[in-house]
């Protein structure tokens, strides 16, 4: 049995939405100034180093690093290599708050993924919710039109937005795999560099794909600079730690629609550094995305959230 939401568990899962909305909008900011998986490599490189003097035991031999390789592996890929990836990949060709609000369907994708690969149980209210969420998605994917509805093709940036979003609740559900509980979860930092360390490797091969297939160069300023170090640290290392630990507490289902906080926080953020006020559009799809985080939560602090990984 997992204990009703508490507010350090809400503060936890409403960290990481805040920091991956700066994420969205320095990604937009900086686009043509560095190649998307570039970007993601180096955010990433930049975090072991910082984390690298706190949790350096961990390549040690016999530690979990090399004991659970494979766990670490797929969560690096997961996690480090392809969500950051497809995300900066999708800035190329959406705005900031597009791409927030197509992660908006996550959970959709965290309620089906835990059905259908790890056994959880789905309950009505969160049926309810996540439908709630699909038609926040969807009336921004159709920017409001019936008619663009009607004739509705994804755009390349949200295709790639959805890719991310799926790799994003697979990578969630792992951290929540009881049976795959390792030593180093005792401490964060252990548990977090073990995932970057293998997925340095799936970001260096995807770098290096870009550049043997596209003519990239980088435009090195202080600005760029700065937003990778602040990527590196905020809306990777911080909000990972808090991630990490708000899914254990809450549990994948709970955690994925709090994540559809991102879309309002991108919005506000948006208005205020890119100029990019949202329609009236966004604003409903904001109503709905919270209306089902309500609805979904209403039912856990009622019934006590459920283990669904035994």
């Amino acid at each position: 049995m997992r204990p009703a939401l508490s507010l350090s568990t809400i503060a936890l899962l409403t960290i990481p939405p805040m920091l991956w909305a700066g994420n969205a909008i320095i990604g937009r900011l900086i686009y043509q100034a560095i190649p998307p998986t570039t970007l993601n490599f180096l955010r990433w490189a930049l975090a072991f180093l910082f984390l690298l003097p706190l949790a350096y035991p961990i390549f040690k031999s016999g530690s979990g690093l090399w004991r659970d390789a494979k766990f670490y592996l797929l969560l690096g890929l997961l996690g480090i290599g392809l969500y950051n990836a497809l995300q900066y990949l999708a800035l190329q060709s959406s705005t900031p708050i597009n791409v927030t609000l197509v992660a908006s369907g996550m959970p959709v994708w965290m309620l089906l993924i835990g059905a259908t690969f790890f056994g959880a149980t789905i309950n009505k209210k969160q049926i309810a919710g996540a439908l709630l969420s699909v038609l926040g998605v969807v009336l921004v994917l159709s920017r409001g039109s019936l008619q663009q509805l009607l004739a509705f093709q994804l755009v390349p940036g949200d295709l790639l937005m959805i890719a991310a979003t799926i790799a994003w609740s697979f990578y969630s559900w792992l951290l929540n795999d009881k049976t795959r509980q390792t030593d180093m979860r005792k401490h964060w930092a252990y548990f977090l560099l073990a995932q970057i360390s293998y997925g340095l490797i799936w970001s260096a091969l995807f770098a290096a794909t870009e550049w043997a297939l596209i003519d990239y160069h980088i435009n090195w300023s202080w600005t760029l600079i700065a937003a990778i170090c602040f990527v590196a640290i905020g809306p990777a290392i911080i909000a990972f730690h808090c991630w990490g630990a708000g899914v254990q507490l809450a549990g994948p289902n709970v955690a994925g629609f709090f994540v559809n906080l991102t879309p309002l926080f991108t919005a506000l953020l948006s208005s205020a550094i890119l100029g990019e006020l949202p329609h009236w559009y966004h604003i409903l799809a904001f109503a709905l995305i919270v209306a089902g985080i309500v609805i979904s939560s209403r039912q856990q602090n009622k019934s006590s959230l459920q283990s669904t990984l035994k």
